[in-house]
């Protein structure tokens, strides 16, 4: 008796060494073949150019910047406490999980701060892969741009929510935050990154900062946080691989720690750049995806 209730403390203690792995998630695409020209094809001429979902099961192919989703399903354009803007990029699309996790987001948001909710911008496309233009993520479904915009009306029209923008919330090129800045703002990124379906969130350097210098509770969540170039007018979520998505490549998690000093070495390095390096080689030139270049299922969703 003892040694059982030992092995269910033990159990307590250590969930997932416990609990039984999940099973795999069907993969009901067909095996197709490809000619080589196919093969060669930019796959953001591709992907971009699909305009609906594939029939089968959700799943999840590949990496954040070089994959694809089955059975995406859509974010409706407008929720109780969300609407999804830039309607006519046909961009919100995501596995199901991220879509959960948006509403949910926009939920908690609103029930936490003077937001009506969450404006959402790009997710996804139908059938994720790479994007005629923008993101070199975003391709598995699983990441989330969501506006810092304080979301006050609901109630946009088509026209509104492509002429409306974001505003930035960062000065000094990043390094600190400006007056647009409001605690309800770190109160997204914390409930966000609280949310134990997210990998990490992308933000700019001086809020990453701001937050470590102001949190006074619970310190966990900002490792999830990383400070990222661009991400001033909204913030980047990404989550964890879906439950049983074999073929879903995970990004490594963050290093170990709050990630305050790193965030505040971005800043000083705005602030006080440091001299190039003569002896640096010139970057390498980015060649564009190919089809090729993906797994062998967006190979076949491409197809359906």
């Amino acid at each position: 008796m003892r040694k059982y209730i030992a092995s269910i403390g033990l159990c307590l203690i250590a969930v997932t060494a416990c609990a039984p792995s999940a099973p795999p998630v069907a993969n009901d695409l067909p095996q197709v073949t490809l000619s080589s020209a196919d093969l060669s094809r930019e796959a953001r001429l591709v992907f971009g150019n699909l305009s609906t979902p594939t029939t089968t099961t959700a799943n999840v192919f590949g990496a954040y910047a070089g994959g694809c989703v089955a059975g995406a399903v859509q974010l409706a354009e407008t929720g109780p406490t969300w609407q999804a803007m830039r309607l006519s990029r046909n961009r919100n699309w995501a596995h199901p999980d991220t879509v959960t996790f948006v509403q949910d987001l926009s939920t908690r948001m609103a029930a936490a701060t003077s937001w009506s909710g969450l404006y959402i911008g790009d997710m996804s496309q139908p059938r994720g892969g790479p994007m005629l233009s923008g993101h070199a993520s975003h391709q598995s479904g699983l990441d989330a741009d969501i506006w810092l915009l304080p979301a006050r009306n609901l109630n946009l029209s088509q026209a509104a929510r492509e002429n409306l923008s974001s505003i930035s919330m960062q000065a000094q090129r990043g390094a600190a935050v400006n007056e647009n800045w409001t605690e309800e703002h770190a109160t997204l990124i914390r409930l966000a990154a609280s949310d134990p379906r997210v990998s990490r969130i992308f933000v700019f350097p001086a809020a990453k900062v701001w937050m470590c210098e102001n949190e006074t509770g619970d310190r966990s969540y900002l490792r999830k946080i990383r400070p990222w170039f661009g991400h001033h007018y909204h913030i980047h979520v990404r989550l964890n691989c879906p439950l049983g998505a074999s073929d879903c490549e995970a990004q490594d998690a963050p290093p170990v720690g709050d990630g305050c000093a790193d965030a505040q070495a971005w800043v000083n390095n705005i602030l006080n750049p440091p001299p190039p390096d003569p002896d640096a080689p010139d970057p390498a030139p980015r060649r564009a995806l190919r089809l090729g270049d993906l797994p062998a299922q967006c190979q076949a969703i491409s197809q359906l």
